[in-house]
């Protein structure tokens, strides 16, 4: 028994466990993400969720039927209790793709499978489970994530004010990389792909998703730079540029209509840019609005990530004066 998280089940979540057989008294919790969710990990393979307002279990469940129906590795929901947010699921195990790359064991050989499942997700949302469609990955969508950038970012984080100039040059700079993202094939998008929401099913040689809710229809390389331009590691130029072109020889294995080496890297590299600016603004959102400055510490990587995008594309390097004293530490 864990007396210290006891008194963080509530009697209603401690109730309705037990109405569903499971014992409450078990319950081992499991640190919890950015979001408002909390986990429990219980015997028999089970994990209860509870998602307090303003969290909503609507968006995952929706999400979760349609990759089931499609033959995704997610987990099964066994209970749930809408108004309460409380969910019984699957329990897909303790380690993630994160515990296996840190630990070095077969790092290209799971790296390969990351990229295979993004393709085969990417492959599933053209079946009839795709029905009705999942939302729209909009121009609104994507300025607003790259909104965070500037409000969260820029005005909380460096308490800048910009000028007409800085916000002209910003906005066009924007416009430019919503136009790439727009302009690619729309496909099932998880849109939070990455390490520690991949769970390795060791026996099986497979990787389960899990925290899609946020799902959408969008770009074909989202997900591909979620992956790539990871919080944790930096892979370094050569090495995601292999694993791109390794992406691409698999788009054109499932006879995909895929653009030439150069363009697919340059929408690749530039969708990363779109996403890691928006990391950028989440994660000081996060910091001083949900009071989780742990989340600071991470910037530097998204930083450098920014810099370097600007720096290896010849079309962009104009923006390096905008950004660099922003994104310097």
């Amino acid at each position: 028994m864990h007396t210290n998280m006891l008194s963080l089940l509530s009697p209603a979540a401690r109730r309705w466990l037990r109405e569903r057989g499971a014992d409450p008294d078990q319950t081992d919790p499991i640190p919890g993400d950015a979001s408002g969710r909390r986990y429990w990990r219980l015997p028999n393979q089970q994990l209860f969720m509870h998602a307090p307002p303003p969290e909503d279990v609507l968006p995952f469940l929706r999400v979760q039927h349609r990759f089931m129906r499609a033959g995704l590795a997610v987990p099964k929901v066994m209970a749930v209790q809408l108004h309460s947010g409380f969910m019984l699921l699957e329990d897909l195990g303790g380690v993630d793709l994160k515990a296996i790359l840190d630990a070095d064991a077969a790092t290209e050989f799971w790296m390969q499978k990351s990229l295979a499942l993004i393709v085969q997700l990417q492959q599933a949302g053209k079946s009839s489970c795709a029905r009705p469609p999942l939302p729209n990955f909009s121009r609104q969508r994507l300025g607003d994530e790259l909104a965070l950038f500037t409000d969260w970012y820029l005005g909380r984080h460096r308490g800048l004010v910009l000028d007409v100039t800085q916000r002209q040059a910003l906005h066009t700079f924007f416009a430019s990389l919503m136009d790439s993202a727009l302009n690619q094939p729309e496909v099932w998008t998880h849109r939070d792909f990455h390490a520690r929401n991949l769970m390795v099913q060791s026996g099986l040689e497979r990787l389960a998703m899990i925290d899609f809710q946020d799902a959408v229809s969008g770009p074909w390389t989202y997900d591909l730079a979620s992956l790539l331009w990871d919080r944790y590691w930096d892979w370094g130029q050569d090495r995601r540029r292999a694993w791109i072109m390794g992406f691409r020889k698999m788009l054109l294995q499932h006879r995909e209509k895929v653009p030439s080496e150069k363009e697919f890297l340059r929408s690749v590299e530039w969708m990363a840019l779109q996403r890691n600016l928006k990391i950028l603004g989440i994660f000081c959102r996060l910091a001083y609005r949900d009071g989780k400055q742990d989340y600071l510490g991470l910037l530097p990587q998204f930083q450098k990530y920014v810099l370097d995008g600007l720096a290896v594309d010849p079309t962009l390097n104009s923006y390096l004066p905008l950004f660099r004293p922003w994104l310097n530490p």
